[in-house]
């Protein structure tokens, strides 16, 4: 899809990931930003012995979705720790208040489609096949699918059809990771990983 446009509830925690889910109710106004998020989780992953991977925040008047990827050093991840990972960020989440509204928290591996968020991740899978979305057209395109080649500075150089193009790292909406079935041994795409959780939370009262 186009930047800005909806992803059709496509999920990028993608097969074989673990993930948990939690509802919660709040006032209704939104008012945060992506870059606030990641400072407020980013340490509190990372002292649980986690890698924090990155966000998705969907921001809705109705009820916003707000993803959290992580991953375990040499390990796979557990549903447990997505259980732990979203119980901390849930008691932060009620001192900090930083999501005004009703939300619904996704915490999940990233799952071999794993979404790549900085230029750290693109350049841990050089010779990757990727998916990436981009706000400002390039050669009057959005989308772009092929092998990740090379990154340098702020940029990626992607092989699209044999073609290089250059791709400023600020200019991407989403990207993740092509998965190589075959290699990984299916023989189609496997199913998603249905092992999930939920509780709910009344209402805040100020």
């Amino acid at each position: 899809t186009d930047a800005g446009e909806a992803d059709n509830g496509e999920f990028w925690n993608g097969p074989c990931a673990h993930f948990f889910l939690a509802d919660f109710a709040a006032g209704s106004r939104i008012a945060v930003t992506n870059e606030k998020l990641n400072e407020l989780l980013t340490p509190l992953v990372t002292d649980l012995g986690l890698e924090f991977v990155g966000i998705e925040f969907s921001p809705s008047r109705g009820s916003s979705l707000l993803r959290v990827f992580i991953d375990a050093p040499e390990r796979a991840v557990t549903i447990e720790d997505c259980e732990r990972v979203s119980r901390e960020i849930s008691a932060l989440m009620d001192v900090n208040d930083p999501i005004e509204g009703r939300y619904t928290l996704e915490v999940s591996s990233p799952g071999i489609d794993r979404p790549l968020f900085t230029i750290a991740h693109f350049s841990r899978f050089v010779g990757s096949e990727a998916k990436i979305n981009v706000a400002l057209p390039i050669d009057g395109r959005h989308r772009f699918q092929g092998r990740i080649k090379a990154v340098e500075d702020d940029r990626i150089q992607l092989d699209q059809d044999g073609k290089d193009v250059h791709i400023v790292h600020a200019n991407i909406v989403k990207a993740k990771l092509v998965p190589d079935y075959a290699a990984l041994g299916f023989a189609a795409a496997p199913k998603k990983n249905e092992n999930t959780g939920s509780r709910k939370r009344g209402p805040k009262h100020k």
